[in-house]
């Protein structure tokens, strides 16, 4: 549609939308243009949010595209959303940064890397949406394999796990610490008051 700019429809779609969208899902929507035009509008959008004036950004996350805040307004942002940032301890950080990298993954090689139960923290990265079950392995028992979410990916701006550094970047995989300064290095561990037990005491659990 040469008479209509896709610049203002692009952006509306975009705001409204509270997950990444996909570009398959703007072709979709959006029949009355091509694709390389969406992606010539959504370059467009890019470069307009790109000036100092500017408190928003386009960017690709998770496999699709949203706007954000720029990182350099965030404590303005913090003082009216009032939002508590990810607080998660470093247990659940080292195991998110094993299952990240070794997906898909059982419990056992999870402990065998760690060196301590995993199970309760596990169950945990999972209720936060952060790790999912990806199906079962097949060998006696039949465990469940871990893998990363979506809820991953735009929690720390991966687009995909292919923005993970190397594991040749991180090796020894015998030291989680330094797995873990690599996948996540802009979190700060931290344990919060009762949020779980401490790594050497964490309850044997028989299932998963």
């Amino acid at each position: 549609m040469d008479d209509q700019d896709i610049k203002p429809i692009l952006e509306g779609i975009l705001y409204v939308s509270e997950t990444p969208v996909p570009l398959e899902t703007l072709v979709e929507i959006l029949p009355e243009w091509d694709e390389e035009s969406i992606r010539q509008g959504i370059d467009q959008l890019k470069a307009a949010c790109d000036g100092e004036s500017r408190g928003l950004e386009l960017v690709e996350v998770a496999g699709g595209y949203q706007f954000r805040t720029k990182p350099r307004i965030a404590d303005w942002i913090g003082r009216l959303k009032k939002a508590k940032p990810t607080r998660l301890s470093r247990s659940a950080l080292e195991t998110l940064a094993i299952v990240a990298y070794r997906q898909p993954i059982i419990r056992p090689e999870v402990e065998d890397i760690r060196g301590v139960d995993s199970g309760w923290v596990l169950r945990t990265l999972m209720e936060k949406g952060l790790i999912r079950m990806v199906g079962r392995k097949d060998i006696p028992g039949r465990p469940i394999l871990y893998g990363t979410t979506k809820t991953f990916l735009e929690l720390f701006n991966f687009n995909s796990l292919s923005d993970l550094p190397t594991l040749q970047e991180v090796e020894p995989p015998s030291e989680p610490e330094a797995l873990l300064q690599e996948v996540i290095p802009n979190i700060e561990p931290v344990m919060a008051e009762g949020s779980e037990p401490p790594p050497d005491k964490e309850p044997v659990s028989s299932s998963g």
